[in-house]
Formats: structure tokens, C-alpha cells, sequence
């Protein structure tokens, strides 16, 4: 069996599960404040930043912060426990397949999830620009690419994070102990980013690029930047070894 029959198989579980429910669900919770509160964006102008930059801005934070990488942990658990209800995982190993080769594709699969929540984050920043433009009488819409490009930033910088909340889902075998300790790991994160050692911890780097962000283009607020050494090296490793970890341990427990 290929490797993409076998994202295609993961893919497949996951129409029969919550988790496309749950993501779509926390990105309109996100959004419902900043179209309440629209008006709050324009006393951010003393600080050099526009009402529309500042609406987008301030979304992606609270997404970046707490929101995305609450719903990841959950849909981690979620995609770990598809294989463990119903003997699951040992229907999938009486198929010629390696369980390092599941475990991999089904990592895919979560990077698919985060990509589609921002895709909808993306999606729902629009449309409620669009209301909020309505009710304040001023256009929060900006252009396509700089929301998309940020939007990538936010994904790419999240790798390191959805490697290491996999390879909590793989190793915790209780559900709710995998979903405290990951819900646990994100509260530091506004810590982290003001280190001069966040790199070394996965949880902030997507909170750190969009307050990078934020500070390149609020002309009287200073943040920090991101320095892509020793950051890169560090996130590298960090994937690599959280990934080689859930190959060796997935399926553990049914192998015993």
C-alpha cells in the first residue's frame, strides 16, 4: 500500500469524526469579538497601525495564541483515537503497511486539519471584515496576498508545534491526560516570546511571527524579530525527533 493510499484511507476516517465540526466551530468563535468590538481598532492609530491592519492583526493573535493550537491538540486526540476505538489499530496492521508509514500519514492528515482551520480563519477574516466594514462605515478589508501571507506564516511556523502535540497523542494513552497536558503547553507561550529562548519551545513560534508581525507594521510599537538562526536549526531538530518518536512508539500499546 502506497503512502498516499494511506492518507487517502486517513483522510477518510476523518469525515466520520467531530473534527472538522470542532475546527469550523472555533474559527467563528474567534471572529465574533473582533466584529463586536470593531470599533476598538481605531484608537489603535496612536500606535501607527491602520484599523484594518489592526483587525487582522489582532485576530491572527488570538488564533495564533490559543485557538489554533487548542483545536490541533484536540484534533490530534481525535485522530489517534480513531485507530484505538473499535480495534481500530489492529485492523490497520493486518494491512501490508509499516506502522511508522500510518503514523506518518496520519501526521499528514493533522498537517491537512491546521491548514484547512487557517484556510477557514482565512475565509472568516473576509467576511467578517465585511460586516465589520458595514457597521463602522470603513473598509477593514485588505488585500488578499499580505492576509494569505501571513496566514502561511502562522502554518509554517506551527510545524514544530503539531509535531510535538502528535507525539503527545502517540505517547498518552488517556485522552483527557494528552488534552490537559497539550491545553497546558500553550498557556506559557506568551511567556516564551518575550525569552530570549523561545526557540525552544514549539508552542510560541506561531504567537511569535504574527507579534513580529505586528510590530513591522505599527509604526510606534516594537517587537521582537524573528532571527531565522537559531530558530530553523532548532525548530528542525525538534520535528524531526518529535516525528522519529511517534514512528517508534505508534501502535505500541497493540503490539503488546
Amino acid at each position: 500500500m502506497s503512502f498516499l493510499e494511506l492518507i487517502g484511507i486517513e483522510a477518510g476516517k476523518i469525515r466520520r469524526s467531530k473534527i472538522l465540526l470542532i475546527l469550523a466551530a472555533a474559527v467563528v468563535i474567534l471572529w465574533i469579538p473582533s466584529i463586536i468590538n470593531a470599533d476598538i481598532n481605531f484608537e489603535m492609530q496612536a500606535e501607527g497601525i491602520s484599523p484594518e491592519n489592526n483587525f487582522l492583526i489582532q485576530g491572527f493573535m488570538g488564533m495564533a495564541w490559543f485557538m489554533y493550537p487548542a483545536s490541533m491538540v484536540v484534533s490530534t486526540v481525535l485522530l489517534t483515537m480513531t485507530e484505538r476505538s473499535s480495534r481500530g489499530m489492529l485492523k490497520m496492521r493486518s494491512l501490508p503497511v509499516h506502522t511508522a508509514k500510518l503514523c506518518l500519514a496520519k501526521f499528514v492528515v493533522l498537517l491537512t486539519l491546521a491548514a484547512l482551520q487557517i484556510l477557514l480563519t482565512v475565509g472568516m477574516y473576509f467576511a467578517s471584515a465585511g460586516i465589520a466594514s458595514g457597521m463602522q462605515n470603513y473598509d477593514f478589508i485588505l488585500e488578499p496576498f499580505f492576509v494569505f501571507k501571513e496566514a502561511g506564516m502562522i502554518f509554517a511556523a506551527s510545524v514544530p508545534m503539531l509535531a510535538l502535540f502528535w507525539l503527545l497523542a502517540v505517547c498518552i494513552q488517556t485522552p483527557i491526560f494528552s488534552i490537559g497536558i497539550g491545553l497546558a503547553l500553550i498557556v506559557p507561550s506568551v511567556l516564551m516570546i518575550n525569552t530570549k529562548f523561545w526557540f525552544i519551545y514549539p508552542m510560541s513560534y506561531p504567537f511569535f511571527v504574527i507579534t513580529a508581525e505586528y510590530g513591522k507594521i505599527a509604526a510606534n510599537f516594537t517587537t521582537a524579530q524573528v532571527d531565522l538562526i537559531p530558530w530553523l536549526p532548532a525548530a528542525a531538530v525538534i520535528t524531526a525527533a518529535c516525528l522519529l518518536i511517534s514512528c517508534l512508539c505508534f501502535g505500541q500499546e497493540e503490539r503488546r
